[in-house]
């Protein structure tokens, strides 16, 4: 393995200097750094990030928290993390995963602790997020991907969950339903105060009254077998419903069985929508379903990149929110010749 005494001799400068150029901790001619760098590439030299670290002060890693999911990290999740890393590698920067368990603020005040990284990026954010308070007491830089009820000064990148469900209800009333289902996520991601199942679950309700069609929102499924149970009662107490969004994905396996059972077909007897899951996952259904897409890989690459703003200089706060795009599947039609009822 290449050192980087092995690289000085190969561009002919002093090892000083090639610490210099590759850890940035003072200015280099910019020949020189090129030459440094080529040299660095031909020998497959890649220096210390814990030297450099000792070095600068910096270790130039970030870290991506996000408690872990009931149904594990799925591939909606995965376009989040991997947009995060995108985006930190090309800044020149590393971004570690670190799952949270029982207890998010004591693992939070270890990971800092060590001082081997610069700054944390926060996913699946709560409204009212305790990782937030920690990390504004001890002074730890931080950005959101998601945010709180009350933000401030927070760098936070999030859905537009207003616009994401305006656009859902108008491509169902487009289609003539009059009236539409909701299911949002688990009972207990609610009781958690999560921000896109309280947020979902109010801009849903305003954009169908705003539509002036008709709507349904008391269920909150978070398993296939509970999506069942919960289209069972959805047809129970209202029959004459005739569109479905769900944000569970293994809720809407649920649903899909549940609809097989009674003999019906989507989308000729029910449009069916997932929300906030990715184009890739609705392929994976059969039908292949519409979907409200969040915008995840770019949401991910905004929340690191407002990260290393801050790290690297001060600045008004930068806060984005993205509306999730429309793609619709086989799983949407007009409502049934004669509502049920």
């Amino acid at each position: 393995m290449s050192s980087i005494r092995d690289v000085a001799e190969r561009a002919r400068v002093a090892v000083s200097t090639v610490s210099a150029a590759l850890n940035g901790t003072r200015p280099v001619a910019a020949d020189t750094r090129r030459r440094i760098e080529q040299a660095a590439a031909e020998l497959g030299y890649r220096p210390s990030l814990l030297a450099r670290g000792l070095q600068s002060k910096r270790t130039r890693i970030l870290a991506l928290l996000y408690p872990t999911p009931r149904s594990g990290f799925g591939l909606t999740e995965m376009q989040f993390a991997t947009g995060a890393a995108e985006a930190a590698r090309e800044l020149g920067y590393h971004l570690l995963l670190s799952p949270e368990h029982a207890d998010p603020v004591e693992e939070l005040r270890h990971l800092t602790g060590l001082g081997l990284v610069d700054g944390v990026l926060l996913m699946e954010v709560g409204l009212a997020d305790e990782r937030t308070e920690f990390l504004l007491e001890a002074g730890v830089p931080f950005s959101m991907i998601g945010r709180t009820r009350d933000p401030g000064s927070i760098d936070y990148a999030d859905i537009d969950f207003a616009a994401t469900a305006a656009a859902a209800v108008a491509h169902v009333a487009g289609l003539g339903h009059r009236k539409l289902a909701f299911f949002n996520l688990s009972a207990d991601r609610h009781a958690a105060r999560y921000g896109p199942a309280v947020r979902a679950g109010a801009e849903f309700a305003e954009a169908a009254r705003a539509a002036g069609i008709g709507y349904v929102d008391d269920f909150r499924p978070g398993s296939a077998d509970e999506g069942r149970q919960a289209f069972e009662r959805l047809v129970a107490a209202h029959p004459d419903t005739t569109a479905l969004a769900v944000m569970d994905d293994h809720a809407a396996v649920g649903v899909i069985a549940a609809v097989a059972a009674r003999g019906w077909r989507i989308p000729e007897d029910l449009t069916l929508l997932l929300v906030l899951s990715s184009a890739r996952v609705a392929e994976m259904f059969h039908p292949r379903l519409t979907t409200m897409e969040p915008p995840s890989a770019e949401l991910g690459g905004l929340g690191a990149r407002m990260l290393i703003d801050r790290l690297e200089g001060d600045g008004p706060p930068a806060q984005r929110l993205l509306p999730c795009r429309l793609v619709v599947g086989d799983s949407s039609a007009p409502p049934p010749e004669g509502v049920r009822s």
